[in-house]
């Protein structure tokens, strides 16, 4: 699918976040990545099999700011 030199990590890899976006949409929240993911600004993603990686924003800690 890719076609970048070196290739972008692919779909069912750890770090595959750091492939390059092709389209985004900030209306609704939304990122197209080089490797089929869509990624949510609410840190979820869609899996271009369709699979659904929950959100994982991380934990307010006590004392940091809002």
């Amino acid at each position: 699918m890719c076609q970048h030199r070196p290739p972008c990590p692919a779909a069912d890899q750890p770090d595959r976040d750091a492939a390059i976006p092709l389209a985004r949409d900030d209306v609704t929240g939304w990122t197209r990545l080089c490797n089929g993911v869509i990624r949510f600004d609410d840190t979820g993603e869609l899996l271009p099999d369709n699979s659904i990686v929950a959100p994982c924003r991380p934990l307010a800690t006590a004392g940091a700011a809002p």
